[in-house]
This record gives structure tokens, sequence and C-alpha cells, in this order.
């Protein structure tokens, strides 16, 4: 008898056999695509995960989302490109070809409009579920960074291809919204001017935004997107989802990428990719009449994603409300993964079964005190009337800001004192009430901001001319 016979099949010469033997390259031309598809795909997954993970209901293929429309965008964005011209006003008249003379030239713009609209809405709610499962904390916060790092670059490419079209609308917005970053201190003046090409919005902006639309801001999100891919699977995969009570199985049952995973993506990209091509045919995004720089909109808005930037200027002096708030708030959001350290209920929504009741607490204060102190502001208070000595950077910047950071403080103390709330849980509760402040402060900007940006309910807003 051998001794490869009595060893069995699995001794250590015939493994190492297999090893030195190459494998068997498939000769027919589906199994060779099949092998190439196969190996991208555990290029970008790992060839196990745990099936616990698979849950719709647990990460809801957000980030699967967002990559599709990344990918969506820079499909539809090459042909649209194919048929533009980056000088006014030709921009304009290349839109209204796209429209009615290019074959699913209207299909393909409509198709890149709102994907990159959805895009902004999908990588901010597969940030928030990041932070609901505590996906965040060691040791993935370096992906957070790089997720807060997209987000910002997405953000920014809507900015830029929001002026492309060269219409009223888009050359307002993006007059508004350059003219905030006027009011940060030094480097303000010389950024915007930087990005307009000149004082005021033109077309060295349009040949500038169009430069940062199709170069810079596509390479940066490509190459964040590939190290966050990365690095997901270094820092151990998704986490493990588990119960409010914290148990989690002792050995999650792993099952193979393919088919469990991709058969799951890939539904999920078809029946997205169909919701989206039904909503571009019956929705047309939206086209003004050509810009022009004489006659100005009343009102004036930002894109809609600035909107609430814009709700804090009517507040806060244009310091406060444009650089101090949004860099704090950025701030916080950076440092999260680093003071917010508890790695116990990692996995679970919303911490516990108390986290979620204080999470609808803080939800409800936020949807009942955000209103009330926008009405306050409007019709009652009025510091640069009150303190007509005191510069109006104290009179309508420091002092409701201070405010607004005491009544934080508060509810910060209401929350560890009357509900004995742990650490992990206010800072849940304190995350979500004030993001739903800034959702509400975009909504009234959205819908409730009429002529002169005062308030007026949406069915009695006035006809614009």
């Amino acid at each position: 008898m051998t001794e490869e016979s009595n060893s069995g099949n699995d001794s250590p010469l015939n493994r190492m056999r297999r090893r030195l033997t190459p494998p068997e390259f498939p000769t027919d031309d589906r199994s060779r695509m099949r092998m190439v598809v196969d190996s991208l795909i555990l290029h970008l997954h790992p060839t196990k995960v745990p099936r616990s993970t698979l849950r719709w209901t647990y990460t809801w293929g957000l980030g699967g989302l967002s990559a599709l429309l990344v990918m969506l965008l820079a499909l539809t964005g090459v042909f649209l490109q194919m048929n533009y011209t980056p000088s006014p006003p030709q921009a304009y008249l290349d839109v209204l070809a796209l429209r009615t003379d290019t074959w699913f030239g209207d299909l393909l713009r409509n198709l890149h409009h709102w994907s990159a609209n959805l895009l902004i809405v999908t990588s901010v709610l597969h940030l928030l579920r990041v932070f609901f499962t505590g996906a965040h904390r060691p040791p993935r916060e370096v992906n957070w960074l790089l997720g807060i790092g997209m987000l910002l670059l997405v953000v920014g490419g809507n900015f830029t291809g929001y002026l492309l079209p060269w219409d009223q609308l888009a050359y307002w917005a993006i007059t508004v919204g350059t003219s905030i970053l006027t009011y940060i201190p030094v480097i303000g003046q010389p950024l915007s001017g930087l990005l307009l090409g000149g004082p005021e919005v033109g077309a060295p902006t349009l040949l500038t935004f169009y430069s940062l639309h199709i170069s810079f801001i596509p390479l940066g999100i490509l190459a964040l997107m590939s190290y966050h891919f990365w690095r997901v699977r270094k820092d151990g995969g998704l986490t493990i989802p588990k119960s409010a009570s914290g148990r989690e199985e002792p050995a999650p049952e792993r099952v193979t990428t393919i088919p469990h995973l991709v058969r799951r993506e890939v539904v999920w990209a078809a029946a997205w990719l169909a919701i989206l091509f039904l909503w571009a045919m019956l929705i047309p995004a939206p086209l003004e009449g050509i810009a022009d720089p004489a006659v100005s909109p009343n009102p004036a808005k930002a894109p809609w994603y600035f909107l609430g930037i814009q709700e804090l200027l009517l507040h806060f002096h244009p310091l406060v409300g444009a650089v101090i708030i949004p860099t704090l708030g950025l701030g916080a959001l950076a440092l999260m993964p680093f003071y917010d350290i508890h790695t116990e209920n990692v996995g679970v929504y919303f911490r516990s079964y108390r986290g979620r009741y204080i999470s609808l607490l803080a939800v409800g204060g936020a949807l009942l005190l955000t209103p009330l102190w926008v009405l306050l502001d409007e019709y009652v208070l009025d510091w640069a009337a009150w303190l007509p000595n005191w510069p109006t950077l104290l009179s309508n910047g420091a002092i409701p800001l201070a405010i607004v950071l005491l009544g934080i403080f508060a509810l910060d103390e209401i929350l560890r004192r009357s509900f004995r709330v742990n650490t992990e849980e206010r800072v849940l509760a304190l995350f979500i009430f004030l993001f739903t402040a800034l959702v509400v402060l975009t909504i009234i900007g959205i819908f409730f901001r009429g002529p002169g940006m005062a308030l007026y309910w949406p069915w009695e807003m006035p006809a614009l001319h």
C-alpha cells in the first residue's frame, strides 16, 4: 500500500500537489466569462459572509445602492458630456437640444439628475444606518471618516452639476450657495473668487464647475469608495446584527458570497434601476428659462441640500449660521468614533430597548421645538432691535447661539438625571435631536419660505413672476 493511500486524500503531500498544480482554465467563452466575473466579485467581497448580515432590515442595501448610483451617474454623465459645451449661452441650448433633438437625451438627463439627488439621500441614510448600529466605533473609525469625506464630495458633485444647465434656477441657486462661502473669515472671499472666477457667476464659473464636476470630484469619490470597500474587509466585514438585549449567536452561520449575497444584490439593483427608469420617464428634471443676471427670482434659494444652512442665516449672524454651526456639526460628526467608544452594543439598532424610546423622544422634541423656535425668532425675538448699540455678531450671533447651546446642555442634563441614560444613549439622543432639527429647517426652507424669505403656508404661497 502506498504512502498516499495510507495517509488519506488530505495528506500534506496531496495538499502540496494541489497547490503546485495550476487550476484548469475553462476553454469555452461562457465559462471563462463566469470565472472573470466571479473573480471580480470576490475582489469586492469576502468569500463567505455571516447569514445574519444579509437581512435587508439590517443594512437596507444603502451602501450597495449608493455604489449603483455612482456607476449610473458615471455612465449617464459620459453620454451627456458628449452633447454639452461648458459655455453660456451654448450650455443652455445644448440642454434644450438634449431634450428635443437627441435620442433618449431627455431620459439620460432625467436619470442623471434624479440619481444625483437620490445619491445625497442614500449617502446620508447610509451614514445614519452605520451610526444607529454602532458600526462607526473602533476598529471602523477610519471608514467612518471616509464616509464623511465621500458625503462631502457627493454634495460637491451635486453643487457643481447644479449650474451646468445654465437656467435661472441654477444660476441663482449657485449665486446664493457661493455667497455663503464669503462669510468664512480670511479665506472666504478668496475661495469664493476662485470658484466664481470673478466677482459673480459667469462663464468662468461654468467652466470651473464643469471641470470639477467631470474630473476631480468623480476621481475623489472613486478613490475613497475603493478604499472604503477595502477597509470594510480589513475591519472584519459588516458588523453582526444583535437583538436589543445585546445577545448574538456564539458562532454566526457563514454562507458563500456567491450566490447568497450576489443574488440579493442583483435583485436589489434591478429593482432600483426599474424604479429610476420609470421615475425618469415620468418626472422630467427641472429646467427654467435661460439664466438672466439682471432678473433675480423672489425668493432666490440655494440648492435644497443647503437650505438648512440658508435657514440658519435667517436666524443667526452669517458668521455663526454659515461657519460656526456647520463647522461644529461636522467636527462633532468626525469625532464621534473617538468619544462614543462603547463596543458592547455594536450591531444593535439604537443601542438598546431604552435607546429606541429615547430616540423617539428626541425626534418628537425636535419636531416640536424647532418650528417653535423658528416662529419665535420670526415674530417675537429681535435681538438687534433690543440691543441696538451691540455689534450684530453679539446681538444676533453670540446671544442666540448661547441660548441654543444652553438648551442642548439642558436636554443632556434631563436625559442624564431624569431618564438615567448612559453616555452612548445620550450621544444617540443628542445626535438624533440635532439631525431632526436640521431636517425640519430644510423642509421649512423648501416649502414654507416665499417672497422675501417670509413664512407662508405652501397652499397660500404667492405666485412668483
